[in-house]
């Protein structure tokens, strides 16, 4: 069957990250790293991930980030729509909580190992 291979949008210096990524490999996983600040996905990967993901728009916001603060996300988020959401996301990573893990068809958003388990344990 050979490894499995999934792409993953994280930073380097992102504890989290670096744990999911752990894990992963850990778990036989081929993983492509991409750089999330350098590379964040555009707007049509957007468009595709967000609803394979199962969460809401605004759960893929990094709500504890610097810039989410600066922009004053918060106030500013719930007269947005969900395309300007998307742009916003698109070009600046640092917007969008991490990591991201995409197989092309299921994506994860953040870490936990009970949900990698169940999302990423069983991969086919």
């Amino acid at each position: 069957m050979g490894n499995k291979q999934v792409t993953m949008y994280q930073y380097p210096q992102c504890g989290t990250c670096r744990s999911a990524l752990k894990w992963l490999k850990e778990s036989s996983y081929e993983v492509e790293a991409i750089h999330i600040f350098d590379h964040p996905p555009t707007a049509e990967q957007l468009k595709d991930m967000i609803p394979r993901s199962g969460l809401d728009i605004r759960k893929w916001f990094n709500v504890s980030g610097e810039v989410y603060k600066e922009m004053k996300l918060k106030d500013k988020l719930p007269g947005m729509s969900r395309e300007e959401m998307i742009e916003l996301l698109a070009a600046n990573g640092r917007l969008i909580k991490r990591p991201v893990v995409t197989d092309g068809v299921t994506v994860t958003v953040g870490f936990k190992p009970e949900s990698y388990a169940e999302v990423w344990g069983n991969a086919r």
